[in-house]
């Protein structure tokens, strides 16, 4: 068996790339937030009374929550680039580098503080992009279904 990658799957490879560079981002304001927090390891979160005494503890919340969502969602990303990505590489790859891009500034905006900046239009695109995605690897992927079905 031999796989065959279409024409411009190269950039479906490096969209998904660029998820590892947000995520290594966003751990890397984790630890900094966490530091200047004195939030200690094991503990996952600041607690409520923390956050109420330390305006750092409330931001080291928010980036550790920031990065726990990325984490959630990266799944989601990876199997829909890869699978629309056979099938429409460029559209597969924009959408994924777009919803990367997306999460610097979610993270940005969550580290403010202030949880309802994290969602900007930046964001709202990105997610009609991994729609997009979402709905293109279901067509590649009921194609494949269908085409082996016998009828």
């Amino acid at each position: 068996m031999s796989v065959v990658l279409p024409q411009g799957f190269g950039y479906v490879g490096a969209a998904i790339l660029s998820t590892a560079f947000v995520l290594l981002g966003q751990s890397q304001v984790v630890s900094f937030k966490r530091k200047k927090s004195g939030i200690q390891y094991p503990q996952m979160y600041a607690t409520a009374e923390q956050e109420k005494d330390s305006k750092d503890a409330l931001i080291f919340n928010c980036a550790q929550r920031a990065h726990q969502n990325t984490l959630e969602n990266i799944p989601i990303v990876y199997v829909t680039t890869i699978i629309s990505g056979l099938h429409y590489p460029v559209f597969a790859a924009s959408a994924c580098a777009f919803w990367s891009l997306s999460r610097v500034f979610y993270t940005r905006g969550y580290i403010t503080g202030d949880p309802k900046k994290r969602v900007s239009a930046v964001y709202g695109l990105a997610t009609v992009g991994l729609l997009g995605n979402l709905f293109a690897s279901a067509y590649v992927a009921g194609g494949w279904v269908l085409q082996n079905l016998s009828l």
